[in-house]
């Protein structure tokens, strides 16, 4: 495969709220390369419906968030982490209003129309989840930091664009190799920031987008970065269980304004499994589902709103109403099919609280780190946030810490190879982490799936000059990585539970 050399100040890899904020922060620094998946406005922060959690409405504090994420944490969040989260976050959400967010505000006609809306959401004690536009928050902030970063000509877009691998040079990252239009680029840079999203494609059931392959976390260990907490994924509670449906979320946000789960029975049953009933934990919610379904035979329980204002459900979530509107199902007059999907990963490469990972001229920030803010389970509708502070942190830091290596080429990846029956090892792979690696584990299942991943390690050996073969590569490389830690955690904390737990 021919390789073109190409030389920027920085490169960031990834185009959501982590990836653009990070760039922002690195624009008055010098040239600024964003080499993203897909579209400049596609990424996994477009999905996000929920909101943003900030402590800014006046019955809220930074303390109270605080505890809030440390005890969603189960114990293994790092809490220097997560009080730069907390303490940052609201300056983080006053500059993009600056930048003209448009989080939605009180009642018109009440008196204090002007003031923001908050609402509740799983093991919150307080409302601060912020949203726009209803349920489309991701989308405004992608909207804003695009339209900011439009503004910058310091910062250079590059769409369509497959990070292969790291660039390594006497033991420092020094840029990426990188796959675009079926050409391979080398891209040379003084500081490399890695917000490549999640890793919700590994599995077979998951609200992620299709570009949601791991990639970064990925390419980090390969190059010698340090992975941790790959055992803890989040699995949403409520996704969309339609046969002409994709795993479409529905939104935390709707349990927090007050919808109930309901089983094929048409009964509620989350007070049976958590005194907070749909407000438990995400971990919880989802266990206490697959449990309702392995007792009733069903493929799905049901997120009932209709005991709620129509007129309300419709003005709150105005996105979900209208896409569950195109497969016949009126969520303010019909209890809508539901069932858990993976959706986020707490594990990821390894940073300090300034976004630097133990690989020189390499830094990471979004969902594809482990900063220790999220121990062992998300706290819902934090996540947009830390991609917010944490990718203006690894900005800052990839300014200050930059220094140009001086390589004057590069050699061509070899050999160049192609996988055979691509497509299907990738649909028994997502199978595989689904069934074996997924809500419920144990030894039996763990062991058996590391077994079968062994098989697929070959691929891993060569490079490849399609997006879908790289994207197989990075899954199994990932696959292995969460197997491979839920195997050495035995007890069960949080997201991660095991019925043979020795805790």
């Amino acid at each position: 495969m021919s390789l073109e050399l190409e030389r920027v100040d920085f490169l960031v890899i990834g185009g959501g709220v982590a990836g653009l904020r990070a760039a922002i922060e690195l624009a008055p620094h010098g040239e600024v390369l964003v080499a993203t998946k897909d579209r400049p406005t596609e990424s996994t922060t477009g999905h996000a419906q929920g909101g943003i959690a900030v402590a800014l409405s006046d019955e809220d504090e930074v303390g109270i968030h605080y505890e809030d994420t440390i005890q969603a944490g189960a114990g293994l969040s790092d809490e220097a982490a997560v009080k730069v989260l907390v303490e940052e976050g609201p300056e983080r959400i006053r500059e993009l209003i600056s930048w003209g967010a448009e989080f939605d505000r009180a009642d018109p006609d009440s008196a204090d129309a002007s003031k923001l809306s908050f609402t509740l959401e799983a093991a919150h004690s307080r409302k601060r989840v912020l949203h726009a536009h209803g349920d489309s928050t991701g989308r405004e902030l992608v909207r804003v930091l695009v339209k900011k970063v439009q503004g910058l000509p310091s910062v250079r877009r590059y769409p369509s664009a497959v990070v292969v691998d790291l660039i390594m040079h006497e033991g420092r990252c020094v840029g990426a190799y990188v796959l675009q239009h079926g050409i391979l680029r080398a891209v040379i840079a003084s500081a490399t920031v890695l917000a490549t999203g999640g890793a919700g494609q590994v599995y077979a059931v998951t609200t992620n987008p299709i570009g949601a392959t791991a990639d970064g976390i990925a390419v980090a260990a390969r190059a010698g970065a340090v992975t941790r907490h790959m055992e803890f994924v989040q699995f949403h509670p409520t996704s969309l269980q339609h046969p002409w449906a994709p795993h479409f979320l529905l939104s935390e946000a709707m349990r927090g304004e007050g919808a109930l789960l309901i089983n094929v029975c048409g009964e509620r049953f989350m007070e049976r499994y958590h005194p907070k009933g749909e407000l438990a934990p995400r971990d919880i919610v989802s266990r206490a589902i697959s449990a309702e379904l392995h007792r009733t035979g069903a493929a799905n329980v049901f997120l009932d709103l209709t005991h709620m204002d129509p007129a309300f459900v419709q003005k709150r979530f105005p996105n979900i109403y209208s896409t569950c509107l195109g497969f016949d199902l009126d969520i303010s007059r019909d209890p809508v099919p539901v069932s858990p999907a993976m959706h986020y990963i707490m594990g990821g490469v390894r940073t300090d609280m300034d976004g630097a990972t133990n690989l020189d001229g390499l830094l990471a920030a979004g969902e594809c780190t482990n900063t220790g803010v999220h121990g062992a389970n998300r706290l819902a509708s934090n996540s947009l946030l830390e991609g917010l502070v944490y990718g203006a942190r690894a900005g800052a830091t990839a300014a200050v810490q930059s220094m140009h290596s001086g390589i004057k080429e590069v050699a061509p990846l070899t050999p160049v190879r192609t996988i055979p029956a691509h497509d299907e090892i990738r649909g028994a792979l997502r199978r595989l982490m689904w069934e074996r690696v997924g809500i419920i584990r144990c030894a039996k299942s763990l062991t058996e799936a590391r077994e079968e991943l062994s098989q697929w390690e070959f691929i891993l050996e060569a490079h490849y000059q399609t997006r879908r073969e790289l994207e197989l590569k990075n899954m199994i490389q990932v696959g292995i990585l969460i197997t491979d830690a839920a195997l050495a955690r035995r007890e069960s904390v949080g997201a991660h539970f095991r019925t043979d737990s020795e805790a």
